[in-house]
């Protein structure tokens, strides 16, 4: 059947020159009398998942050829939607009248009705071909003859109508589960019932369960995938190592964090009178995890692997993740290896893939490494046997980190929150993940074998996966250039040619080195950026300055570096021939689409995740003063970074009663309108923890000196929290700043 779908739409595309009805179909097909009934259905098929599109008279046709997109709707808190198209290529914005009862994730087909301005396209949803929320978590809510459940995740639009009936036992501001029993229409709320009582929202057990049901995250494995990885061994077979290349001998080591389980990639370097010779051997998933199998299903189905403070969603089960697809030390373990050569300055003369044997001969630590390269003498003896070579690691990392450089790369200097668990899975600490030199290079190695993977399969007639980051749009920079012009530093870029931009954006942030303000400097203009996501066209990666790149390096996390291993597999042993260019060059597109989605979820719930464990920790300490400064202004507040803790909360603009206070946007700075008090990034300040909110995942500051004024006859309070007398409640509405 998956031929006959193929066949119907190449039959569309190349030979129908208009729709064409059933009757045009059979006929063209040659389809007999006794099987035309399987035809219709199956066309009929093709119709409801989306790959035709029916229309008036009984005449079907490709979307594509009819102004019409095949996509998922993804949903704004705001309102609004943007249909990402199966097939790649620029969203489709969806106004909050033209969903047409879509909701968030849903697959869809949209019409572009008409194009903006700014080039962006814009259209209305004219079918719904599947449902991704069949349930949902939310806050029940009781009110007169019927009660609602209010969606956690914000992106789904609608509250969902519960019957008196269908409430099972749930109670006023519980959270709950709710199945969905009428979906939304166009002039319809959708209605459910309550299957599950998840319990309190204030519960920090009830929190988390509440982010992953939210996110639909996949806990638990299929039974047959269970199976599936029960069956694989767990130690490398003589007849699996025949044909491969014996790295036993070589010095490789695994790099990775202190809490790391799962290695997916193992280095060694070697130098001689013509440069550096590296090997990133990376494990060999692809021999484990096959195309179609129930392992493979699954792994696409979750793309990547979902990370906690306490614990991890991986992409695959822990006996392959942890276990004989792990690079563990003193172990064989199959991989597949990429063997870089470079010349005393940096630059690759020599590339060569293959599959690989090694054993890894240390486990170290970012800790441990960093220590060697800066000449611990404790480190240095514990790992003599690999000391020497660490810090060869370090002279050729240094050297590609100085060429990356050359060639425009954009490096951001934005610091993780690393969260300390305890052994009774308390949190313990929550403080400024490190980025020390070992992790930059590991980072550089990563980045070479990325790139030279790519490179492999530049030629245009080759399909492949790529991971691609198109340059800001010339209104985003502008918008950053008046940002930057508050601070005094940078110009605009002097070039307007080839690398310009880069060269601007790196001297940027050189500017802002050290300075209060180059945490949000570097947030300001990453925001700036596009995101990075898979295709399968190249366009490059604008932020690391690279015309070709991909990720290669973490196939047990990711499962478009499982794609690529696959492709470099069948690319190696000559067995990627016309008919199999054909098959991926018509899937890669949809994998790209779908890994990347995979991708924005992972990252939108490690962040709330991230949020919840912070709102947690500061639960208890509510009335606590601490020591902070300022992170961020707004025209609603400003944001406080504690000095104690790698935590950020919002002290709000109504808490600030001893001025009116006026937001100068352009400048980035509050300035109290009479005391001309300032509040700018950087700034020291002494704040006490006035709330937290779990739900919201928000902690509340207020500055520990403001004391509320006695309010005095006459008076009124002010809409930011000060007091204004009545007669001069319209006085002075100059001044630059927007007021808030």
């Amino acid at each position: 059947m998956h031929d006959l779908k193929t066949e119907i739409t190449a039959f569309l595309t190349d030979e129908a020159t208009r729709p064409v009805s059933i009757k045009e179909l059979i006929r063209a097909f040659g389809v007999p009398r006794d099987e035309r009934d399987a035809f219709k259905s199956f066309v009929k098929s093709m119709v409801a998942d989306g790959t035709l599109m029916k229309i008036q008279g009984g005449r079907y046709g490709l979307p594509s050829k009819m102004n019409l997109i095949n996509g998922t709707i993804t949903c704004n808190p705001s309102g609004f939607g943007f249909v990402i198209p199966d097939e790649g290529g620029d969203d489709l914005f969806i106004d909050r009248r033209r969903l047409k009862g879509a909701m968030h994730g849903d697959k869809v087909v949209a019409r572009v009705e008409r194009l903006k301005r700014d080039g962006k396209k814009e259209g209305s949803i004219i079918r719904i071909t599947d449902r991704a929320v069949k349930s949902l978590v939310g806050r029940f809510t009781r009110s007169k003859g019927f009660s609602l459940v209010i969606p956690s995740n914000e992106r789904i639009l609608d509250d969902i109508i519960i019957p008196p009936r269908m409430a099972g036992g749930a109670k006023d501001g519980q959270i709950v589960v709710a199945e969905i029993t009428r979906w939304p229409a166009e002039r319809q709320a959708p209605s459910g019932k309550v299957t599950e009582i998840l319990g309190d929202p204030d519960d920090p057990d009830v929190e988390i369960e509440v982010l992953v049901r939210k996110f639909n995250l996949p806990l638990l494995f299929p039974t047959d995938v269970q199976k599936a990885a029960e069956a694989v061994p767990d130690t490398v077979s003589e007849a699996e190592i025949k044909g491969r290349t014996d790295l036993r001998g070589k010095t490789l080591v695994t790099i990775d964090g202190e809490t790391a389980k799962d290695f997916d990639d193992a280095v060694g370097v070697k130098k001689d009178d013509d440069g550096f010779t590296l090997y990133v051997s990376i494990a060999d998933v692809s021999h484990y995890v096959t195309p179609g199998s129930a392992l493979d299903t699954e792994a696409y189905e979750r793309s990547t692997s979902v990370y906690f403070p306490d614990r991890c969603v991986p992409m695959l089960p822990e006996r392959l993740s942890n276990g004989i697809c792990s690079l563990n030390p003193k172990v064989d373990r199959l991989t597949m290896t990429a063997e870089l050569s470079f010349n005393s300055s940096g630059e690759v003369t020599k590339r060569k893939f293959y599959k690989s044997i090694i054993r890894s001969k240390e486990r170290l630590t970012y800790t441990v490494v960093n220590h060697i390269l800066n000449g611990d003498e404790l480190a240095t003896k514990r790992y003599s046997n690999v000391a020497r070579d660490i810090l060869l690691m370090g002279e050729l990392a240094t050297l590609l980190a100085e060429g990356r450089k050359r060639e425009g790369s954009i490096d951001f200097d934005l610091p993780e929150p690393q969260i300390i668990i305890d052994i009774e899975g308390q949190i313990e600490d929550i403080v400024r993940s490190e980025r020390n030199a070992a992790h930059r290079l590991i980072e550089e190695f990563m980045l070479a074998a990325n790139k030279a993977v790519a490179l492999e399969f530049s030629r245009p007639e080759l399909p492949f996966i790529y991971r691609i980051h198109a340059e800001p749009n010339a209104e985003k920079i502008t918008d950053f250039m008046e940002f930057i012009a508050a601070f005094g530093c940078v110009g605009p870029p002097r070039s307007k040619g080839p690398g310009g931009l880069h060269k601007y954006f790196q001297a940027v942030l050189k500017d802002f080195e050290d300075k209060p303000a180059e945490r949000l400097v570097n947030h300001v203009l990453l925001r700036s950026m596009q995101k990075a996501e898979y295709s399968a066209s190249n366009t490059g990666h604008f932020g690391l300055a690279f015309t070709d790149y991909t990720h290669f390096t973490s196939p047990i996390r990711r499962y478009p570096d499982l794609i690529v291993h696959r492709l470099l597999t069948k690319f190696l042993t000559k067995k990627y021939d016309s008919k199999l260019q054909e098959e991926y060059a018509a899937r890669l597109p949809v994998v790209a689409t779908h890994t990347s989605a995979m991708e924005r979820r992972a990252m939108e719930a490690e962040r709330e995740i991230t949020d919840l464990k912070k709102a947690q920790f500061m639960k208890d300490k509510v009335g606590n003063t601490y020591d902070g400064f300022v992170s961020g202004v707004t025209g609603f507040g400003v944001f406080v970074e504690l000095t104690e803790y790698f935590v950020e909360g919002l002290v709000h603009i109504t808490t600030l009663l001893d001025d009116y206070y006026i937001f100068m946007e352009k400048e980035h700075y509050l300035i109290g309108e009479n005391t001309k008090r300032v509040f700018r990034v950087g700034d020291p300040v002494k704040i006490v923890i006035k709330s937290v909110d779990l739900a919201l995942r928000r902690i509340e500051m207020a500055l520990a000196e403001e004391k509320k004024p006695s309010k005095k006859p006459g008076e009124k309070k002010r809409a930011n929290g000060g007091y204004k007398k009545k007669a001069s409640a319209d006085r002075k509405r100059g001044g630059k700043g927007k007021r808030r």
